[in-house]
């Protein structure tokens, strides 16, 4: 049975998690296959636990991967008092994505998914996640060389921000005994609630 506030010992979270990992891929995917059109076989996690095998050298794909994940120094952590109370702890993050387009339109594909991200309606699954466009960088030009040939390859860095929340078993308080100590005395008191 998990613990909470009235057990003691430590607390873990009560609600779901936010996506991470191969949960978190799937957005991103979904996300570059929906705005550039590309097939979604053919946009794929850049470090995927088993690699498929690079696709051939006249298809557009795109490889992406979280390069990183800032999280604020200080969430909040807010009370939520209905049914048998919670604590609820909210923390922002920034999360930096990759994207890499290969292939003769690798250029157009890596434009249009810099300019897709401006569009509103683009973003409203991130929305239903709790996240959103914070920023996109310059297209940057970086060629792979694949048996002494230049393959094109153009990256887009783009950084996310998300909303994490969890929520914890901290319930409410009900009563409370105690005594107020002063030079003058002790007064004892209990509070209830009512």
């Amino acid at each position: 049975m998990p613990s909470t506030s009235a057990t003691g010992g430590y607390l873990a979270p009560s609600s779901s998690p936010p996506a991470e990992g191969d949960d978190l891929d799937d957005i991103f995917q979904a996300l570059v296959v929906g705005i550039t059109g590309i097939a979604g076989q053919l946009v794929r996690p850049r470090w995927a636990e088993n690699p498929l095998p690079r696709p051939e050298r006249n298809a557009n794909w795109c490889a992406f991967g979280v390069t990183g994940v800032e999280a604020d120094t200080f969430p909040a952590v807010i009370h939520r008092g209905a049914g048998d109370g919670a604590d609820e702890l909210q923390r922002h993050e920034t999360i930096d994505l990759l994207a890499s387009f290969y292939g003769p339109q690798a250029q157009a594909n890596a434009a249009l998914f810099k300019d897709g991200l401006a569009i509103a309606q683009n973003r409203e699954e991130l929305f239903k996640v709790q996240m959103n466009v914070l920023d996109t960088g310059k297209i940057i030009s970086a060629p792979d060389m694949l048996n002494n040939t230049w393959i094109r390859r153009f990256d887009v860095p783009v950084r996310f921000r998300r909303c994490v929340t969890r929520t914890y078993p901290v319930l409410n308080l009900l009563s409370a005994q105690g005594s107020v100590s002063t030079p003058d005395g002790t007064q004892p008191f209990t509070v209830t609630e009512s």
